[in-house]
């Protein structure tokens, strides 16, 4: 196993929802932290909760789909910590519509914070993951990174793309010191939903209907997948599966590898 005691862990997106329960297990652990997140105020929360574990743990604001701040960020983190071991690519946004709804200019506003934010953030970190004796990268993907089911054009596209990259990535790595974990969550209770962007042509009523049909499918509480992906990453295993909904889409997408949406779409 990965021991993750006195280790350093970079993690986005950690001030709420997944991330903040991906650092909450890792702290309990023993592990180091570095936190970073768009939103200050909420990563001051989690910040404040990681108090009683007693770890080194740095606030960080940052922006991942701001290419300048990643390039400085390996430089801010290292006159925190003395090394960095683990980085959990977790940032990311939802995107509401059609493809034939959705503006392109709003297609690459999600593709920069999922997708460039973990090429960017991996580039960034590999030179100091290298200096580990012992590195693991972990990259947040989706079940929707597994099935492209209508209406998430945008979203499908960047999870199946971190899916490609972290895969073919691992196995340039082969042979380092460094593994890679790509990470299928499936319906977590978090806020994704409520914030994510909507296309134009979205009107209020659609929009309340999708919520809600969100809330019925986003159950499994955070800390529940914080847990697995960090026993994922103790065990160094290259593809962890969060939640018996995941683990169900795995299966039917591996025996109907092109018409599983006639299965699951009921």
């Amino acid at each position: 196993m990965l021991k993750l005691q006195g280790r350093t862990a970079v993690v986005t997106g950690a001030a709420g929802g997944i991330g903040r329960a991906i650092t909450t297990s890792l702290a309990r652990r023993g592990c180091n932290l570095a936190l970073a997140d768009i939103d200050d105020a909420a990563l001051a929360t989690t910040a404040a909760e990681l108090a009683a574990h007693k770890v080194r743990v740095s606030r960080h604001q940052l922006d991942v789909s701001d290419r300048a701040a990643i390039v400085g960020f390996p430089g801010t983190v290292s006159a925190e910590h003395p090394g960095v071991d683990v980085l959990v690519n977790n940032a990311g946004v939802a995107l509401g519509g059609t493809f034939e709804q959705v503006a392109e200019a709003d297609f690459e506003w999600l593709f920069s914070i999922n997708f460039w934010g973990v090429v960017r953030m991996t580039r960034a970190f590999l030179p100091l993951l290298h200096q580990s004796d012992d590195a693991r990268l972990i990259n947040i993907s989706s079940v929707y990174g597994l099935i492209a089911p209508p209406g998430q054009t945008a979203y499908a596209a960047s999870k199946f793309a971190v899916r490609g990259f972290s895969e073919s990535l691992r196995h340039e790595l082969a042979g380092t010191r460094i593994g890679v974990t790509v990470v299928h969550p499936g319906g977590v209770a978090t806020a994704i939903a409520k914030n994510a962007r909507l296309a134009a042509g979205i009107s209020e009523d659609q929009a309340a209907e999708g919520l809600e049909r969100s809330k019925a499918v986003l159950r499994l509480p955070p800390e529940v997948a914080g847990e697995t992906i960090v026993r994922g990453i103790e065990n160094r295993q290259p593809r962890v599966l969060v939640g018996s909904d995941a683990k169900r889409i795995a299966i039917s997408e591996r025996l109907m590898p092109v018409n599983y949406w006639n299965l699951l779409g009921r």
